[in-house]
């Protein structure tokens, strides 16, 4: 079983010299995925410009870059701002597929002042992986992580897509 209060601690003093939000959330995720057992999936979406969620900083196998407004767990849990655990993903009518071997999944919203900025997401290959334990703990850790890091600076809009007419030749 995980100690979640150890991890805590460790949680705390690793995000306790750091203040850039990325360097953060991608100490986090490391450490949480190397620490739960049975993940196959740990990392962040952020809010994007139209409230599409962007893929973070994340731990796993590549994951779908986008997700759309309100869809999948991680829009169920980001619209609702409560934490969203599935059992078996395959009953989750909404479920998003970025991992063909999640079976089982946990969100947490990342919320400040009642408002949602983002999820951290973990997924496991195993049925009913996440028990009540875990959701308390890694809630936990979720409220630590929040603490003490700043949400990362939202785009005003989304960045234009890459021009290669815009940049200068390429010598042969």
């Amino acid at each position: 079983m995980t100690d979640y209060r150890l991890l805590e601690k460790q949680v705390r003093e690793l995000l306790s010299e750091e203040s850039d939000p990325i360097a953060n959330a991608a100490n986090f995720a490391a450490l949480l995925f190397g620490e739960i057992p049975d993940l196959s999936w740990a990392g962040f979406y952020y809010a994007g410009p139209t409230d599409e969620l962007v893929l973070g900083p994340f731990q796993g196998r590549p994951a779908c870059a986008r997700l759309p407004k309100g869809r999948g767990v991680c829009g169920a849990a980001f619209s609702s701002r409560q934490i969203v655990v599935v059992d078996d993903v395959s009953q989750f009518a909404d479920h998003i597929a970025c991992d063909a071997d999640a079976r089982s999944e946990m969100v947490v919203p990342l919320v400040v002042d009642n408002v949602a900025y983002g999820v951290f997401d973990v997924d496991s290959a195993r049925l009913k992986r996440f028990s009540s334990n875990d959701q308390r703990g890694i809630e936990r850790l979720v409220e630590a992580f929040v603490s003490r890091t700043a949400p990362p600076q939202r785009p005003e809009k989304e960045s234009p897509a890459f021009d290669e007419n815009s940049v200068g030749e390429i010598p042969e």
